[in-house]
This record gives C-alpha cells, structure tokens and sequence, in this order.
C-alpha cells in the first residue's frame, strides 16, 4: 500500500475548501466529482482525520482540516516555487497557471493569445475562465487575472498590458431618430444601453472630460450584464453604449457604429493582476511579458 500522500491530493483537498464543494473542485479541476471525493477520502484515511463534515446540501471543513489547508497550501506553494527556480534556471516556464479574465474580452481577445503562450511554452499547464464579476484572485486561487479597469487593490501586483479607453457610441439609424448628445448631461434623455459587467455601476457612467470626472444618470429600454450583446445592440440602433475602443474599432471604422462626445472618454486601461506570493514567480512573468507584447501588438493590428 502507497502511504505517501500525493501532491494533486493536496491540490484537490485545497480546490475543495475553495469552492466549498465537491462539485465545484471537480468543475476547477477537470474531474468527476466521485473521483474528487475519492482523493479526498484517501488523503482523509492517509492523515488519519476527518477533514469535512459533509451533508446533502454543504461540505464545511473541520478544525483539523482547517490546519491541514494551511499546511497543504505552504507545501503547494513551495512546490510551485521550486519549479519556479528550475524553470529560470532552464529558461523555460513550466507548471500550472491558473488565468481569468472577464467574459468578451477573455474570450475576444485574452483567450488566441493564451493559446499562442501555451504553444511557446509547452511546459506550461493552463486553466483559463471568464467571468461576469470581478474575481478575488487569492480566495479563488487564481495566479492571474487579466482586466480592465484601474481600480485595484493595494495588496495586488499590477502591471499595465496596454492603455485603453471606453468612448460613446451610436449607430448612424439611432442618430436619424434621435439626434446627437450635444452634452453630457443630454444623455439623460438618450436610450442608453446599460451594462452590469464587473466594474460598471449599472446606470451610472462616469467619464473624463476636459474639466475632469463627470457623472451622468442613464436609463433607457434595454440593459445587461454582457458588453458584447449591448455593443450588438448600438449597431442594430437600439441606443448609446459605453465601449472599450478595442472592441468598437470595427465597427467604428466600416461606419456601423459613430462616435459621440469624442471630448468624454472612460479609463479603462488593461492590467495583468497577481497575489503578492507570486511577484517573482517565473510563470508569471513569462506570462505576463507574453500578454504584454501580444496584446499591444493586436491592439496596434500587428497580429
């Protein structure tokens, strides 16, 4: 009998308390929940301790397994080091990369330049998600998060991966029935498309102008949590929508869709973000030069 307990049993014991469930450790990691059960149920006999208390509707760990966690989060960590310090010694990345980012822009844009690094990078093992939120990369044991927006916590590493800029759009149908916004404070009257998407305040839009931040109340017939179906939405003439330039720039240059209030713009740069623990990680920062030259190069129409 194998007495040893095995690294990825730490790592599906940890994806459970993560998530909190079976289930939910299954769908991170790729497995079935029986097999996730079974690891666990191995590690729990190795160790000699119950590490959950499981029910029908919950699975809450107990005291031991809370020390267990702590252990096994140290012991992955130094793992992860050790590859680190091989892997930059080699010159080539290698393990596991946990990535996310949010839903259009993941999958527009993040998503063929991951596939390109894992093709540079063969040694590297990566799990890529989208998301409609905005995700906290220590608690849900992300290594990167790939976002737009400038508002970050100070105790994440930040590096930019490209300015960008959210602008005012309309089609030119829209403009026929209702004219252009002559002021921001016109948009009130506008059918606006409202988006619920990680860092916008639905109804809200704040924009910098010439005499700085300015904040207009929108509303109109039509919102949601997608910024590909609003952008959908603006080209088909249902209203205004608030946009990031990268993903109006075709629409904009074959006239589907015109600008409005070119004077107004929203801050919406572009930001690999990381735990403090991996700030010299190898993995990372292969990962994050890739991104970094890749994005750019798109955003400029090089690749």
């Amino acid at each position: 009998m194998n007495n040893q307990i095995e690294n990825e049993d730490l790592r599906v014991f940890v994806a459970v308390v993560r998530k909190g469930s079976f289930i939910g450790a299954a769908e991170e990691l790729g497995m079935s929940p029986p097999y996730v059960s079974k690891r666990v149920g191995v590690l729990e006999s190795l160790l000699g301790v119950k590490l959950f208390e499981r029910s029908t509707r919950r699975v809450v760990i107990t005291d031991d397994g809370e020390q267990v966690y702590a252990r096994a989060q140290l012991i992955l960590g130094q793992l992860d080091d050790m590859l680190d310090d091989v892997a930059e010694r080699r010159r080539e990345p290698a393990g596991r990369l946990r990535i996310c980012s949010s839903f259009g822009f993941g999958r527009n844009v993040v998503a063929p330049v991951i596939a390109r690094l894992s093709a540079a990078h063969p040694g590297l093992q990566i799990r890529f998600e989208v998301f409609d939120r905005l995700v906290d990369t220590v608690a849900e044991g992300f290594d990167l998060d790939v976002r737009i927006g400038d508002a970050i916590a100070p105790q994440l590493v930040a590096r930019k991966l490209m300015d960008n800029h959210r602008i005012l759009c309309a089609a030119p149908a829209y403009i026929a029935r209702h004219g252009k916004p002559r002021t921001l404070s016109e948009l009130a009257s506008h059918q606006c498309l409202a988006i619920k998407e990680r860092d916008h305040p639905l109804g809200t839009w704040r924009l910098q102008g010439k005499n700085g931040e300015e904040s207009v109340r929108v509303s109109g017939a039509l919102s949601t949590n997608h910024g590909e179906i609003a952008l959908r939405w603006a080209v088909e003439g249902a209203g205004i929508v608030l946009r990031s330039q990268w993903d109006a720039r075709s629409y904009l240059a074959d006239g589907a869709l015109v600008q409005l209030l070119p004077d107004y713009t929203q801050p919406a740069n572009v930001w690999a973000v990381y735990p403090q623990r991996l700030a010299g990680s190898a993995r990372v920062r292969v990962c994050v030069d890739f991104l970094r030259h890749h994005l750019q190069s798109q955003l400029r129409g090089q690749v």
